[in-house]
């Protein structure tokens, strides 16, 4: 008889006829919330033979609608109609049948105020990823925690290294001193993995908070403090995949609960779900292939898998207060699965955003997922937000380019095709993540190219997100791909650390410039609506400069890249459209004024960032 939690209860049987009862050793979800747009919740329960039992409840508002069988006699699955009327409380659902009878509490809780109308992230915020195995160790007690399969060895450059949400809760004065307005962590859900569990992304518990990281309340702390300082939380969720050590591989519901039944690599043919001439052999296999054989692919065209899921990001959304979910591996979900997912989520939260990850150079390919798209083939999803790879990789090529012979012509073009996006002003751009080189060790350590970058992504109409330590210029390998290299502790993070860079101690003179110029910038960002909402207009670039405007009616801004050895002297008169009536502007990271009556000087390898002035404004 499987382990029985300290939640269940007797309900009045005779411990003779429980010695002989199943233990209900998952309820999922272990709690919901009166009043929820959607009146169905599902229940999946597992123990011992609870098949053969019925379930039954009382409780006024709240009724059983459905009961569902699998082949798997351990499972069970209750569909309950939460009513209008339902209200906050407790209830006992008893399970009888063939002489024996269990019971197990469940909760409806009540809604946070305002929960159905929270709002996500959006333009006005900048993005501040961490993974907090490698960001700061706040509970040395929990490096390692009893039972799980791999305990912390820091040298061990893929191994755990203790970061956990109490180290976040430490430094958020940090992040919001640095002036960003959303944090995204990578995946803190339970993945209890025999190696590689820092990264997040195999879970084995989908309701559980890794032990090692803390509890599920620490995360619910996490949100509470993040809020108190004007930080959303966005949490990082995984719909296609598992770790092979979740607690499902040890007795599958059913025998499709994971895809082909066994490991079958995925060969990555992301097109194929929107190419009109894909053989049907190419795009099941990218939603239904695994990525290792350490990662089960779900399926998600299972009924219960889907809702499975959804709930659960749900319920997590309601639990932790949550501003955005961040979808990994998104077009690697089945498509079908993914329309319902995303219009049930959005119907529950109207206001919320999710973005997902399609990692794809070619705008088309992303296009595809964002809501309000007509697809060719009539598919659509409800997708707010999209990683913007094209345009990101674009700008990282032009300056990655050791002879600037590639220029900007690259992201000039890449941009003008935004009208493929229904909301391209909802996609988030970056410099880089956990799964990129870094920037500063892409541009060549230039620090004048690093900090084009960072202005390139912070001034588009785009959402911005930044990745934790290359505000200090961490480096890492850039010929091929070296995830612990992209992945190292930030410094200052751990006891007895040489380097503080949360207090700015031990840095050189450059990382504490680099520092600087990012904390300025997103700060001046905060509070300039023209960036957050306004238009753009763009010039072709010429002789690898490159420029553009942001104007909402109120105010203008320009940007200028020069990314030559020289400086570079630019005829204003063909910025006419923008620049007639405007005599001069004030660069916002020098505070050098620049006059633009006849020209625009460009210096050396730099960014400009100018709010404009009309003529004869002092």
């Amino acid at each position: 008889m499987r382990h029985l939690l300290a939640s269940i209860v007797l309900g009045g049987a005779s411990l003779a006829a429980w010695a002989q009862s199943p233990a209900i050793a998952h309820m999922e979800p272990p709690f919901w919330w009166a009043g929820m747009q959607d009146k169905g919740l599902q229940l999946m329960v597992h123990g011992e033979r609870i098949a053969e039992l019925e379930p039954q409840l009382a409780y006024p508002g709240v009724r059983i609608a459905r009961v569902t069988r699998v082949p798997n006699r351990n499972y069970l699955f209750i569909d309950l109609v939460v009513g209008e009327d339902a209200r906050p409380g407790s209830f006992d659902i008893v399970f009888q049948g063939a002489g024996r009878s269990a019971s197990h509490p469940y909760r409806l809780l009540a809604r946070e105020p305002g929960s159905k109308m929270r709002q996500g992230f959006g333009s006005k915020d900048a993005i501040y990823q961490i993974m907090p195995d490698r960001f700061a160790n706040g509970d040395p007690s929990n490096d390692s925690a009893p039972g799980m399969l791999e305990q912390a060895e820091r040298r061990n450059g893929t191994g755990r290294h203790g970061g956990d949400i109490q180290g976040v809760i430490d430094r958020l004065d940090y992040i919001a001193g640095l002036g960003f307005t959303q944090l995204w962590p990578t995946p803190l859900v339970e993945n209890d993995m025999p190696a590689y569990s820092y990264h997040g992304y195999a879970a084995t518990d989908h309701y559980r908070v890794d032990a090692r990281y803390g509890s599920n309340e620490d995360f619910r702390r996490l949100s509470q403090e993040a809020k108190k300082r004007g930080i959303g939380i966005i949490q990082d969720v995984v719909l296609s995949h598992i770790g092979s050590s979740h607690w499902w591989m040890k007795d599958l519901p059913t025998p499709d609960w994971v895809n082909y039944g066994k490991f079958v690599p995925t060969h990555h043919h992301r097109t194929a779900v929107q190419d009109p001439y894909a053989a049907r052999e190419d795009s099941d296999n990218f939603t239904r292939g695994w990525f290792v054989e350490s990662m089960p692919d779900l399926n998600q065209s299972n009924p219960l898998v889907a809702n499975y899921l959804i709930q659960n990001n749900i319920w997590w959304i309601e639990y932790a207060g949550l501003s955005g979910l961040r979808i990994d591996t998104f077009g690697y979900s089945d498509s079908a699965f993914l329309s319902e997912y995303t219009r049930r989520l959005m119907e529950e939260y109207p206001n919320l955003n999710m973005v997902g990850e399609e990692w794809s150079t070619r705008p088309p390919v992303v296009a595809r997922w964002q809501r309000g798209k007509a697809n060719f083939d009539g598919y659509r999803a409800s997708t707010p937000s999209l990683m913007d790879f094209p345009v990101a990789e674009a700008m990282r090529t032009a300056l990655a380019d050791k002879d600037g012979k590639a220029g900007f012509n690259d992201v000039y073009e890449t941009l003008s095709l935004d009208y493929l996006y229904p909301e391209p002003g909802n996609l988030v751009l970056f410099s880089g993540n956990h799964d990129m080189s870094r920037i500063y060790s892409t541009v060549g350590e230039d620090l004048d190219k690093y900090k084009m970058d960072i202005v390139f992504i912070m001034t588009m109409p785009r959402i911005p997100q930044f990745y934790v330590g290359d505000e200090i210029l961490m480096t890492s390998a850039t010929k091929e791909r070296d995830d612990k290299s992209y992945r190292q502790d930030f410094p200052g993070g751990w006891a007895g650390d040489k380097v503080d860079a949360f207090a700015g101690k031990g840095l050189s003179a450059r990382q504490r410039d680099a520092q600087d110029f990012v904390r300025k910038l997103v700060n001046w960002r905060k509070g300039q609506p023209v960036i957050h909402h306004g238009k753009m207009m763009h010039y072709g670039p010429r002789d690898n400069t490159y420029v553009y405007f942001r104007h909402d009616g109120a105010k203008k801004v320009l940007v200028a890249f020069n990314n030559n050895p020289k400086e570079m002297a630019l005829d204003v008169a063909r910025f006419h459209e923008m620049l007639a009536g405007v005599a001069s502007g004030t660069d916002v990271l020098s505070g050098k004024t620049f006059d633009l009556r006849s020209r625009l000087v460009l210096p050396a390898r730099s960014a400009v960032l100018l709010e404009l002035a009309p003529a004869g404004a002092r």
